[in-house]
């Protein structure tokens, strides 16, 4: 059984991140002889909202390319160095009456302790009065609900390079403590070379073993012991793939429902598995069988129990050129035909949400510790493992 990170280290690196934020945190990293190779320092202010090393107006704000319950996700330039990000304005106002500020909060706070070539990496992280800015890598391939909707399903070769892709990240994402808990084609983007990173870490946590509470996720993707409200480990994400590699192969998801109840009951009603008759043509039994083995009900059953070293000796992925995936030299399968690759629909000015009840501090408040600049943190994580320790999954689901 895979044995879960000692948290202790990643709670660590989280103070550090946060300290790395503070605005005073600077005055000591200038005392160091740290000099911003892009931006102008200005004097310092005792309002993280007024931060001098970025705000809104370094952007050049160029068109939106997606939206979301708090605001739209804007591409954007650093008009000093112009480069180019995806930048996310969020309604403080939508935020708060959506009591979504713990979920805002905790992106930040994961994503500061979290550096990968798989995943899209936050860069900076600023409010104002009116509205939080989280600006990230900007994936310009869209994201494979996008693709999978315009090609309906995609080939072997190609479902085989993207799982590849994903297991990497979630095994970084896992080693580092964190279950991402939200794996689905929405959340799982292109790069400007066809390779898919993993965003959208809203829901994420820090592996907690007594987390039957917590309960947060996708109906259709989540493993049957979060249905179930069960302690859940990083397995559950392997869960999550499953479900998106059947569905590029069978054109379907393996369960459907009008909601969480009806999903549950179908999951917990039938051990959905590929047939050697339904095997779509061009597809390997070997690719039916990892997608069976991953959708496994119960969690210590399942392809990826004893972690991603599990998946990778899987005959479906056990010679699949890892190195070459790692140095980004292996030509992706699935070629981009635009520049840009996002729903036109999305369009729309963005206009601020001014209320007099955003003003109070108390309501400010809840958003301090915001700030991030991947320049000046002092927290950058290895790519490597953390020291593991013993978690045992119930090999029965209660519920069933």
């Amino acid at each position: 059984m895979q044995r879960e990170p000692d948290i202790s280290k990643l709670r660590t690196m989280f103070t550090l991140s946060q300290g790395a934020s503070r605005p005073g945190h600077r005055r000591g990293l200038k005392s160091q002889g740290y000099v911003h190779p892009d931006l102008q320092k200005e004097k310092e202010t005792s309002h993280e909202y007024s931060s001098p090393t970025i705000s809104k107006h370094y952007f050049n704000f160029l068109y939106p390319i997606g939206k979301g319950g708090f605001g739209r996700v804007w591409k954007v330039e650093l008009k000093k160095v112009k480069r180019l990000f995806a930048m996310k304005a969020m309604s403080k106002l939508r935020i708060v009456s959506k009591r979504s500020v713990h979920s805002v909060m905790n992106e930040r706070k994961i994503l500061s302790v979290l550096r990968h070539p798989l995943i899209v990496n936050m860069q900076f992280a600023f409010q104002d009065r009116e509205n939080l800015y989280l600006v990230m890598d900007l994936m310009p391939g869209g994201d494979l609900r996008y693709h999978i909707g315009k090609v309906r399903r995609f080939s072997e070769e190609q479902t085989r390079f993207f799982v590849a892709c994903i297991v990497s990240g979630l095994e970084y994402i896992h080693a580092n403590g964190i279950i991402h808990r939200d794996i689905k084609p929405e959340n799982l983007v292109l790069d400007s070379k066809g390779y898919v990173r993993i965003t959208d870490f809203g829901i994420a946590r820090v592996f907690n073993p007594e987390n039957s509470q917590d309960t947060s996720g996708t109906p259709g993707y989540m493993a049957p012991e979060v249905m179930c409200r069960m302690n859940h480990g990083y397995v559950a994400d392997y869960f999550a793939l499953g479900v998106i590699v059947y569905e590029f192969m069978m054109g379907r998801r393996p369960y459907n429902g009008k909601n969480r109840k009806e999903i549950r009951d179908q999951i917990l009603a039938k051990q959905v598995q590929i047939k050697r008759q339904e095997i779509p043509e061009g597809w390997s039994i070997e690719a039916a069988d990892f997608a069976n083995k991953m959708l496994m009900r119960k969690a210590d059953h399942r392809l990826g129990a004893k972690g991603a070293k599990e998946l990778k000796a899987h005959p479906w992925l056990q010679d699949f050129p890892w190195k070459e995936l790692k140095d980004k030299t292996l030509e992706a399968p699935f070629r981009l035909t635009t520049e840009d690759n996002f729903d036109p629909r999305v369009g729309g000015e963005w206009k601020d949400e001014i209320d007099p009840t955003i003003e109070q501090d108390s309501i400010q408040s809840l958003f301090s510790g915001y700030f991030f600049d991947f320049r000046m943190s002092a927290a950058k994580p290895p790519e490597s493992t953390l020291e593991y320790r013993k978690f045992s999954l119930s090999s029965k689901i209660s519920c069933i």
